[in-house]
C-alpha cells in the first residue's frame, strides 16, 4: 500500500509539473491574440535563451545526477552516462529523420523526414512536438528519481528543472502560432495549434516517472538519455534557428548565456 501511494504521489507530481510546462507553451502561443509578429531580434533572443536553459538543464539537472546515481547504484558512472547520452541523441536523430516536420523559419518544400502531403501547420506542430518529448520525459524522470530516495535526487532539483523547461517553452509556443497567424490563419486556430505542441509533455512526463519507478536500475540511463535528447534539440534546432540573422548573433549569444545562468541558478539554489 505504501509503495502504491508513493507511486501515485510521484505520478501526480510529474503530471502537475508537466501541465505547468504545457501551460507556459500555451502562454507563448497566446501572443497571437495581441500581435501578428514579434520583433525578430526579440524572438531570436528568446530562442537563444531557451537554448541556454536546455544546455544547463542537461548537465545540472540530468547528466550530473545520472553520474552520481550510477556510483550510488554501483554502476560504471562514465559508461552509463555515455551510453544514455548518446542513446538520447540517436533516438532524436532517428525521429528527426523519419517524422515529417518543418522548422518555423523554413518553407514547406524544405521539410524534413519522410515526404508527405501534410499542410505546413501540421508540419510546424510536429516539429515543436518532437522537441517537447524529451523535455516532458526529463521532468518525469527527475520526479521519479526523487521517489527512488537516492541522495543525488531532490524535489527542489526536479522543481527547478520543471521551471526551467517551462521558461524555455514560451518562445516555442510563439514559434508555432505566430508564423501561422502571419500566413493568414485565424487567431484561435493559430493558438490551438501552437499550444497543441505542448500536449505531449504531460504524457511523456507521466510515462517517464512511471517507467523509472518500475525499473530503478535504469534511472541513470534514463536521465542521461533525456540529456542527450535535449542537447540534440538545442544543436540541431534552437541554436541554428536563433542565429539565422547574422546581425543578431552577438545579442542571441548573450541571451543564450543568460538562459544557461538562469537554469544553473535555479538548479543550484533549489536543488
Amino acid at each position: 500500500m505504501k509503495e502504491f501511494l508513493l507511486t501515485q504521489s510521484t505520478i501526480t507530481q510529474a503530471l502537475l509539473a508537466t501541465l505547468f510546462t504545457w501551460g507556459v507553451t500555451a502562454a507563448g502561443a497566446a501572443l497571437v491574440f495581441f500581435t501578428r509578429t514579434v520583433n525578430k531580434k526579440l524572438m531570436d533572443s528568446m530562442l537563444g535563451f531557451a537554448a541556454g536553459v536546455m544546455i544547463a538543464a542537461s548537465f545540472w539537472s540530468l547528466l550530473a545526477p545520472a553520474i552520481e546515481m550510477s556510483e550510488e547504484l554501483g554502476k560504471n558512472a562514465w559508461l552509463t552516462a555515455v551510453i544514455g547520452f548518446l542513446g538520447g541523441g540517436i533516438f532524436m536523430r532517428i525521429t528527426d529523420r523519419l517524422l515529417p516536420h518543418v522548422h518555423p523559419s523554413l518553407s514547406t518544400d524544405q521539410s524534413e523526414g519522410i515526404k508527405t502531403s501534410w499542410q505546413r501547420s501540421t508540419l510546424l506542430v510536429v516539429a515543436i512536438t518532437m522537441h517537447n518529448i524529451p523535455e516532458g520525459l526529463a521532468v518525469g524522470v527527475a520526479f521519479g528519481a526523487v521517489a527512488a530516495n537516492l541522495p543525488s535526487a531532490t524535489i527542489g532539483g526536479a522543481i527547478a528543472l520543471a521551471i526551467g523547461i517551462g521558461l524555455q517553452n514560451f518562445p516555442e509556443g510563439a514559434a508555432v502560432s505566430l508564423p501561422l497567424r502571419r500566413e493568414g490563419m485565424g487567431r484561435w486556430r493559430s493558438f490551438i495549434l501552437g499550444q497543441a505542441s505542448g500536449i505531449v509533455e504531460p504524457v511523456a512526463g507521466v510515462l517517464g516517472a512511471l517507467f523509472v519507478l518500475k525499473m530503478i536500475h535504469i534511472l541513470p540511463y534514463a536521465l542521461a538519455f533525456a540529456a542527450g535528447a535535449m542537447i540534440f534539440v538545442v544543436v540541431e534546432e534552437l541554436i541554428p534557428e536563433s542565429q539565422r540573422t547574422e546581425a543578431h548573433i552577438d545579442v542571441v549569444t548573450m541571451a543564450t548565456m543568460v538562459g544557461f545562468a538562469t537554469m544553473m541558478l535555479l538548479d543550484v539554489a533549489l536543488g
